[in-house]
């Protein structure tokens, strides 16, 4: 079987060999400025305390952290939107370990910057199985110290591709949260944090598991 990062490799192959000569040069270029932008230093990191939030799901149904990791740990997946073919790859590959984490007293909560109509027609399109949440003007995610605005040169390669954040979004913004997955606490500390600003890398669900079920069991972050 194939693992995520494999099928996430594939879909950066079909880039380089498919899309408009420069695309992925232009990509790898802006990738390193974020990285050289110190975000990593500013993300939530191990041991900290989370922020808690309440946010809509598809359907307009208030999602409260603070009563989900009450029962158990939670596990953040910050994503860029339905039109990021990488995200929705890191989400269907979620959808097997559904029943382990529900086992374990843990729920997976995704959330993105997209309207609630917008996660609605992902969430069926995909059959995900787990609550999908709109951040509006990613206010969640900046507490979370993942936001960034775009890089000017990839706005006319996304808009190529026929990518339309501000529909998307609601807003005009450019910013998009890096793709990160936290696992929280039910003291609301942060357990795990897997964070690249390389969206085309994202951790395998298992590794993520792990920890869940290492603080299922201790009930807290060590």
């Amino acid at each position: 079987m194939k693992t995520l990062q494999t099928r996430l490799d594939e879909v950066s192959a079909w880039v380089r060999d498919q899309a408009p000569a420069g695309t992925a040069d232009k990509i790898d270029a802006a990738t390193a400025r974020l990285a050289g932008s110190g975000i990593d230093e500013r993300a939530l990191q191990p041991g900290q305390q989370a922020p808690d939030f309440d946010l809509p799901d598809a359907t307009g149904v208030l999602v409260r952290s603070a009563a989900l990791r009450a029962t158990g740990p939670l596990v953040l997946v910050f994503y860029r939107g339905a039109w990021c073919p990488y995200c929705n790859l890191a989400l269907q590959a979620w959808q097997p370990h559904l029943a382990a984490l529900r086992d374990l007293g843990a729920t997976l909560l995704a959330i993105s910057p997209q309207t609630p109509d917008v996660a609605l027609s992902q969430r069926e399109k995909l059959s995900l199985a787990h609550p999908v949440l709109s951040d509006a003007g990613n206010a969640v995610a900046r507490r979370f110290g993942l936001v960034f605005e775009l890089d000017e040169s990839l706005r006319p390669v996304y808009a190529g591709f026929g990518i339309d954040l501000a529909a998307h979004n609601g807003d005009r913004s450019f910013e998009l949260p890096v793709p990160a997955t936290y696992v929280i606490d039910r003291d609301g500390r942060v357990a795990g944090v897997w964070f690249d600003v390389d969206y085309r890398r994202r951790p395998e669900p298992e590794d993520v598991m792990a920890c869940v079920a290492r603080i299922a069991r201790t009930g807290a972050a060590q």
